[in-house]
């Protein structure tokens, strides 16, 4: 049984601190200035043998005027809804001040369990704040330093209680529906031999675990990545506006398609090096880098009305060079008026500027009214399936023979190369192997062409495939 803890306060308490103690590693940006997270984030926490369900929330402003505030409050206000456990983070070396009494009565008509907590209380200098903070109305304050894990104990306990209490309405829950049972309408299941494991009447049931596929979603500020994400979830589970740059951290937000669970990521827009000067922009350009490291497909977000700008181009590049698989989705397109001949140009576009990438998925689409979500996700799976190609070492060698024998390698130093024997040595991306006589003479041209005929024989399109040539040991050696 798990429960669902949000962390919530005024701008600047340490709540993106606590969140990223409890999770165990650094997934929320943090930094002095206030504000710098949005949107609410979540992710599994763990105190001792306790693992629990945690929110980092947007501090906290007493807005309602439709501004980004205004927006931010709302989602702080969202995951209040969500919880069963409250966490009301407090600085405790500046007291109480205003803002946090006026949040005070807003989580006091929630009618949630809530609990006063006084971070950075390691010092003596918060002493007074926290006795200040009785009068919040909601007991004695837990004495906390995210920073150092000061008081994690006492979270525990609470953590600890609330789980013990949802474990024990479930099971009165389930209880009163015992008696029910026999009014169960029956339930017609067809079972598709796929489904079975063993044959004849010893036949069972074979259990097919729920796959995740971690999808990023990246590009330049302004793009609709949020806006796409909210459509792809049916609700607004991140903030959006028409100001550029409100999103910071990479927010994770799961969703099912098809019976299987889509890490989505929705992450900062990325600008050009030169223009990311402040400190926060490069921390939250940094998180979205990152997020292409560990996602498994990257979905490159353009607008259509202006697409393949240099940064565009960048970052493609920089997902081949991650070896991701990546889907081009053009975004905004109801916006274009010509749209068979505005789709012809850009593909034609594309393959002129990213050639490394031959081939790649380029979907339409329009995050605002969800058109074509279908279309995107369908791109996605068939990435991911060449993404995980395995082709046998039997074929390659047939391929790499009538290739060779089609263009045979160039001659170097008036020496001919020969393409000896090839193998697969992995996937994630399809990676393989040349056994040549002489691999660190082959032309980069020759490497080329061997790259794009193994995506057009074996059915790769637009997947990053790696080429490494190793020389033969030669059998002759060293003998008379």
């Amino acid at each position: 049984m798990t429960v669902t803890v949000a962390i919530v306060g005024r701008p600047n308490v340490g709540k993106s601190t606590l969140f990223n103690r409890l999770v165990g590693r650094k997934i929320a940006l943090v930094d002095d200035t206030p504000g710098v997270t949005r949107d609410r984030r979540e992710a599994e926490g763990h105190i001792a043998d306790l693992t629990f369900k945690v929110l980092d929330t947007a501090g906290y402003e007493d807005v309602k005027d439709g501004s980004l505030e205004d927006r931010m409050r709302q989602q702080t206000e969202l995951a209040i809804r969500e919880a069963d456990v409250i966490l009301f983070m407090i600085d405790a070396r500046a007291g109480v001040v205003p803002l946090d009494q006026r949040f005070a009565q807003v989580l006091r008509k929630a009618g949630k369990d809530v609990h006063l907590v006084g971070n950075k209380a390691e010092s003596k200098s918060a002493e007074a704040g926290l006795v200040e903070a009785f009068k919040l109305g909601f007991g004695e304050p837990i004495a906390l330093s995210a920073e150092h894990g000061l008081g994690l104990s006492e979270l525990y306990s609470i953590v600890s209680a609330a789980i013990d209490t949802a474990a024990e309405k479930k099971a009165a829950e389930e209880a009163e529906g015992v008696d029910d049972l026999d009014h169960l309408p029956e339930v017609d299941v067809d079972i598709t031999p796929d489904m079975l494991e063993g044959e004849g009447e010893e036949a069972t049931l074979r259990w097919n675990p729920r796959r995740y596929l971690n999808v990023a979603i990246v590009g330049r500020p302004n793009a609709g990545k949020s806006t796409l994400v909210n459509r792809m979830v049916g609700e607004d589970r991140v903030l959006v506006g028409p100001e550029a740059g409100i999103t910071r951290d990479s927010i994770l937000v799961p969703w099912e398609w098809e019976g299987r669970t889509i890490n989505l990521v929705d992450t900062a827009g990325i600008r050009r090096r030169s223009r990311v000067t402040e400190k926060l922009e490069k921390l939250a350009v940094g998180d979205s880098l990152r997020s292409i490291q560990y996602a498994e497909v990257v979905v490159l977000l353009l607008d259509a009305t202006i697409p393949f700008e240099k940064q565009d181009l960048a970052l493609a590049d920089l997902v081949e060079r991650e070896g991701r698989a990546m889907v081009i989705a053009l975004n905004k397109w109801d916006l274009i008026e010509d749209k068979n001949a505005k789709l012809a140009e850009l593909r034609e576009e594309c393959e002129r500027l990213l050639p490394q990438l031959r081939g790649i998925p380029l979907v339409t689409l329009s995050g605002l009214t969800g058109r074509n979500i279908d279309k995107l996700m369908q791109a996605v799976f068939e990435v991911e399936r060449t993404w995980n190609a395995h082709v046998s070492t039997a074929k390659l060698n047939r391929w790499l023979i009538a290739m060779t024998e089609s263009h045979p390698p160039p001659a170097v130093s008036g020496r001919r190369l020969k393409m000896r024997y090839m193998t697969q040595a992995k996937t994630r991306p399809p990676s393989f192997i040349v056994f040549a006589s002489r691999p660190d003479v082959v032309p980069m041209s020759y490497q080329r062409y061997l790259i794009n005929g193994l995506r057009q024989s074996f059915d790769m399109p637009g997947t990053p495939i790696r080429l490494w040539l190793r020389g033969g040991k030669n059998p002759y050696a060293n003998k008379d």
